[in-house]
């Protein structure tokens, strides 16, 4: 089941590009991994690694020293389109991300990162614009995501709220998924099964209609 998360204070790395697809966040040729913990290497590989797999001088963006630890994505626009596969957010979240700010997401790479804990905040082009300014004023500064408050944060005290699915905000709070969430209504469905009549089978000529 995913990671429980509820907040995460972060500093921020900013990709100021439009129509990133799984692709390019996890290429085809890692699908085959299915340890979430071994894919921190495929984020971006051909942006970060030659094709011989030697890392690319100068570092990328994200090997850059000072983006080490960083938990917070400000993207371009349409993030995460293309085809689908859980391995983009599973590599995201295994490199360390774990809130992504864009203007919109891809819809099924939207499902797939509430799926995995992975909060994908979006917000307007006027917002998105704002939020460039500051990080251009203040790179180092951190932002804080919170789930639960459903705000963001950011270095001056401003902050502003965020949409997200409330079945999924439920989820991602308890550190769960759809079957885990039956689950922990059982003992509620099982009581609703016992109030109703056991089930008659009304198939003639069946052996247990006999």
């Amino acid at each position: 089941m995913p990671e429980a998360f509820s907040t995460t204070t972060s500093r921020v790395i900013a990709i100021p590009r439009s129509n990133i697809d799984t692709d390019q966040i996890c290429p085809a040729r890692f699908l085959k991994i299915t340890d979430k913990a071994n894919l921190a290497d495929a984020l971006f590989f051909d942006w970060r690694f030659t094709p011989d797999g030697a890392r690319r001088v100068p570092p990328s963006f994200i090997d850059e020293p000072h983006n080490a630890g960083r938990q917070i994505l400000l993207v371009g626009d349409n993030f995460g389109s293309g085809s689908s596969r859980e391995h983009a957010p599973w590599a995201l979240r295994a490199w360390g991300i774990r809130a992504i700010v864009s203007t919109s997401f891809a819809d099924i790479f939207k499902g797939n990162c509430l799926k995995n804990a992975l909060l994908p905040v979006v917000v307007t082009q006027d917002r998105y614009a704002a939020l460039q300014a500051v990080l251009a004023a203040n790179a180092d500064g951190e932002w804080t995501v919170d789930l639960q408050a459903q705000r963001v944060t950011l270095p001056d005290g401003d902050s502003f709220a965020f949409e997200i699915d409330p079945f999924a905000r439920t989820m991602i709070l308890a550190g769960t998924d759809e079957i885990g969430y039956v689950l922990s209504r059982l003992p509620e469905i099982e009581a609703w099964e016992a109030r109703h009549p056991a089930r008659i089978e009304t198939r003639s000529g069946t052996a247990s209609a006999r």
